[in-house]
């Protein structure tokens, strides 16, 4: 018989969507358009206000994801237990979880570095100028990895998850439907 995790899988799968989603449009988004700001002075403030902003969803999502990827673990330790392949997903998925948990800590102590510096002026968030501070630049050029590690990680999640739920399909239900 089939075992529902409907509530749990949404509050993995959804808090998970915004985690990539967030990341992703940060990077592209919100670091893009204010590199384009008319005053070099305003591109690190600007980001660091939309990031500031952002900060209480992200910290949502990422703990729906928790949330949701803890009860999906209890709700199907007995395949877990079972079946090697599930279990080496769900080891490399709460890796991968941690390396993106700890890149989002990381990105987040360097953006408070970079808005500690906002009078300074750059090229962009990621980018900076002639003259810029060593401390500030050296925050910018790390955020430029950073930015790009979370929605990468995020996306393999995304693509294990799929796998994860591939690897539900019960053989033994399809041999039933066949049988009668």
């Amino acid at each position: 018989m089939s075992k529902r995790n409907t509530l749990v899988r949404s509050l993995h799968d959804l808090g998970l969507a915004t985690w990539f989603g967030g990341s992703l449009m940060g990077a592209v988004g919100l670091n893009g358009a204010t590199a384009q700001a008319d005053s070099p002075q305003e591109r690190l403030t600007l980001s660091s206000i939309g990031w500031a902003r952002w900060a209480p969803v992200q910290i949502a999502a990422i703990a729906l994801h928790g949330v949701g990827g803890i009860g999906l673990i209890l709700g199907n330790k007995e395949r877990i237990a079972a079946d090697p392949g599930t279990r080496i997903n769900t080891i490399v998925k709460f890796a991968l979880t941690a390396v993106a948990g700890g890149a989002t800590l990381y990105s987040a102590f360097l953006g408070a570095k970079i808005a500690k510096n906002a009078d300074q002026p750059t090229e962009g968030v990621t980018e900076p100028a002639p003259g810029t501070s060593s401390e500030l630049a050296s925050a910018q050029k790390q955020q430029r990895i950073v930015q790009w590690v979370l929605p990468a990680v995020t996306g393999v999640l995304i693509v294990l998850g799929a796998q994860h739920g591939e690897q539900q399909r019960p053989l033994a239900g399809l041999l039933q439907r066949f049988g009668r």
